[in-house]
């Protein structure tokens, strides 16, 4: 894969943030979209290599796993939710959020720009000297990051808009009689 490709899906991605920005449905449909687009990223990044699992390539992986896990809880917790008068939920992402999924993804691509345009060798001897066994753990693990981003904050979401759906709609209460002046009995 070549970095120009790299920057392509990476672009495609940041693009699935403009949607989240918006006020759309928390349903099975708009939950399922964000799922297949890192799907169809993971099995293209990850296509040409299984997840290695040599030296200390396991620890890399599950070091920018929990990264994108904690980004994703956070950013499913700062998503805005409502629902309408029909019951349905409606979520959009608030700056917070937003934020913190293009910084997961432009702090992705930086890594891809820097290992391709000057950094590739000291990224390697920082490998070596931590015993990642090569280039192709760290596109594992970047990819994992996002995968435990999205499908964490799809989670977070999900289980917010199912307790938004379930909670009792809030009824208007009705006014309270006022007495308007004493001994006139009348109420407004």
């Amino acid at each position: 894969m070549n970095t120009t490709t790299a920057y392509i899906v990476n672009a495609l991605l940041v693009l699935l943030v403009v949607r989240q920005i918006l006020w759309h449905r928390l349903d099975l449909r708009g939950l399922a979209g964000p799922v297949l687009a890192v799907g169809a990223a993971a099995v293209f990044f990850l296509s040409s290599s299984s997840v290695p699992t040599g030296g200390n390539d396991v620890l890399l992986e599950l070091a920018l796993v929990a990264a994108g896990a904690a980004m994703g809880c956070l950013s499913g917790l700062f998503t805005h939710l409502r629902r309408d008068r029909d019951g349905l939920v409606w979520g959009h992402a608030g700056w917070v959020s937003a934020s913190l999924w293009v910084t997961g993804m432009g702090a992705r691509a930086a890594f891809v720009f820097a290992a391709a345009n000057g950094l590739g060798p000291a990224i390697g001897r920082f490998s070596a000297a931590h015993d990642i066994t090569s280039s192709k753990a760290w596109v594992a693990a970047l990819v994992m990051m996002a995968l435990a981003d999205v499908l964490t904050r799809l989670a977070v979401l999900f289980v917010r808009s199912r307790r938004l759906a379930a909670a009792p709609a809030a009824v208007p209460a009705a006014p309270a009689a006022v007495p308007v002046a004493a001994g006139t009995g009348a109420h407004v």
